[in-house]
């Protein structure tokens, strides 16, 4: 076991567990404030607050679906990617890019895990457009996710592009 790995994982649970927090701490202030939904202007052109109830996947993909089967494969995939983080996270990990990507994933889907367990969908609020171009309604556990991927991608461009400098060296 490396020297500090037990501080890191706990300090990567917790920073989880903020991130599962904060995302459900904001879908109920959601429920609370805006019926089902409901749109507020925030910014005109830009951005709106809006209710939203996503069944489906990441873009609302299967969102139409009123199939029981499509929530429990969604609910068993969302189990199965959190018990591999949580496996890449108790190995120790390389780089601190690497414990954040998987930190910031890890809270993102349990933050929309817990919605699907709950209620059958996920709570998506956070509605931007522009120029007439409309990104479909996320929520902070989904902007944890996109986020938290962007760092593990960030970190497997490193890596391939040291591999090729090592190549290129011995050639």
């Amino acid at each position: 076991m490396q020297v500090g790995a037990v501080p890191a994982r706990r300090r990567y649970l917790l920073v989880a567990a903020g991130v599962l927090l904060l995302d459900q701490v904001s879908k109920w202030a959601v429920l609370e404030a805006l019926a089902p939904g409901e749109l507020r202007r925030v910014l005109p052109g830009f951005f709106n607050l809006t209710h939203v109830r996503n069944r489906g996947a990441a873009f609302g993909l299967f969102s139409e679906s009123e199939s029981t089967a499509v929530l429990i494969f969604l609910v068993g995939f969302s189990l199965a990617a959190l018990a591999l983080v949580l496996a890449l996270l108790w190995r120790g990990v390389g780089s601190w890019t690497t414990g954040w990507g998987l930190t910031l994933v890890l809270g993102g889907a349990l933050g929309n895990l817990v919605d699907r367990l709950r209620s059958g969908s996920v709570v998506d609020f956070l509605d931007f457009h522009l120029s007439g171009y409309h990104w479909p309604a996320f929520n902070l556990a989904d902007s944890a996710i996109v986020v938290g991927a962007g760092l593990l991608l960030l970190e497997v461009l490193r890596g391939h592009r040291k591999t090729q400098d090592l190549g290129a060296h011995e050639a």
